[in-house]
């Protein structure tokens, strides 16, 4: 089959691999029929080659058609159309069962100290083949996979993988008080998305970024915008729409790679070019991360409020301001998403065919998966008006057999 694969930082190739197979009997293998390039794919293509193999299959924003299901596999079936979530969770053990499918005790990557195995996302979440591909191989079947009704596009159920019960889970986490206020930094597609959410729930919203493309789109669906290109002071200009106090709940859909960060830039650009047995160590106990948003989501939200990771960040030791953080009485919640833990409340807002939550306006791209190169480059470099790029594998022969 042909898969995309890692080959070195800005180095990535679609190629033919061999075809997955059913290892476990809670194992099942789906054909894809959509998977989609998500933000933090970025920081593989940029950063996290340390913890990467030549010819690791990347993605873990998937959806498809079951191809095989194993004999524990009860709930789906061939011919079943699935999203998968990018978390691999039992569903039974006692993280699980505390519904933190993200900290599943049957998928822990121990030997890294980490959390639950992830699809195509580096050594340190069980280097797990990801669904940039034309199959997918999907371990702890019997749970993982989200059963959607056959007929609506693809673009409708594809962000249940991830963007959506991440936007979800940082909403619920921001703790926002009824008719309470929000500003979310960063308005990517996890940042658009957490936007639309806290807005259909009834609160007021602002965003924040400074690439036109975003503010528009997050203008079309009722958000109010602050553009931080064009603002000398983020905070003062966001504190001066909620009276000077600042928001209740404040969002951080950025991330490591924040803008505003030349100290940390550098620090990562230098920490990419190093050989791996010295860069991997490094960013397992140094700051490598650009902390401009995050300083910025603290210095914005109101004195005694919440702040709400939901971008990734890397490093191990990135400095803090804390005497700032206490004074202000700040409370953070971060996290993976615990993707199915919200699967039931996403879902009648999906297939509701009014689009309460505007799925239908968040792709830019629709590629071929033989150019998930220029997708990833287009994504990474912000040009021709890319904010989500999904990409469409093209019809293959049937799978081979087993060896």
């Amino acid at each position: 089959m042909k898969a995309v694969t890692w080959h070195g930082k800005r180095d990535i190739r679609v190629e033919e691999v061999s075809d997955p197979f059913i290892k476990e009997p809670t194992d099942a293998v789906i054909r894809v029929t959509t998977t989609a390039i998500c933000g933090s794919d970025l920081h593989l293509y940029e950063l996290m080659g340390p913890f990467l193999n030549e010819g690791d299959i990347l993605g873990h924003e998937t959806m498809g058609v079951v191809e095989e299901v194993g004999a524990d596999v009860a709930h789906i079936e061939p011919g079943d159309r699935v999203v998968i979530p990018f978390n691999i969770s039992c569903g039974h053990c006692d993280m699980c069962g505390r519904g933190l499918f993200a900290q599943c005790d049957t998928t822990q990557v121990r030997d890294r100290g980490m959390g639950a195995a992830l699809f195509g996302y580096t050594s340190l979440y069980g280097a797990v083949p990801g669904g940039q591909a034309e199959y997918l191989r999907v371990p702890q079947a019997q749970f993982g996979p989200i059963k959607v009704p056959d007929g609506p596009p693809d673009e409708r159920f594809v962000y249940l993988s991830d963007v959506l019960p991440t936007a979800w889970q940082a909403v619920r986490y921001a703790d926002i008080p009824d008719v309470g206020t929000v500003a979310v930094f960063g308005l990517g597609p996890i940042g658009q998305m957490c936007a639309r959410i806290a807005k259909h729930l009834g609160h007021w919203v602002v965003g924040i970024d400074g690439v036109p493309e975003r503010l528009e789109m997050a203008r079309r669906h009722g958000v109010r915008v602050v553009d931080a290109s064009e603002v000398d002071d983020v905070p003062g200009a966001v504190r001066e729409l909620t009276g000077g106090r600042g928001p209740d709940s404040v969002i951080d859909a950025v991330g490591m790679e924040a803008h505003g960060s030349p100290v940390a830039k550098i620090t990562q650009t230098i920490t990419g070019l190093l050989p791996d047995m010295i860069a991997a160590p490094l960013m397992t106990t140094a700051g490598v991360d650009r902390m401009a948003a995050l300083h910025q989501c603290i210095d914005t939200v109101r004195r005694g409020g919440t702040i709400s990771i939901s971008g990734v960040y890397g490093g191990m030791a990135d400095p803090m301001p804390m005497l700032r953080m206490f004074d202000k009485g700040v409370t953070l919640r971060m996290g993976q998403a615990h993707v199915r833990r919200w699967t039931n409340d996403l879902l009648p807002l999906v297939v509701d065919e009014s689009d309460p939550l505007g799925v239908m306006d968040l792709a830019t791209h629709r590629l071929p998966l033989e150019q998930a190169p220029h997708g990833y480059e287009i994504f990474q470099k912000k040009q021709d008006g890319a904010i989500k790029v999904l990409l469409d594998p093209a019809p293959q022969a049937p799978l081979t057999a087993a060896p």
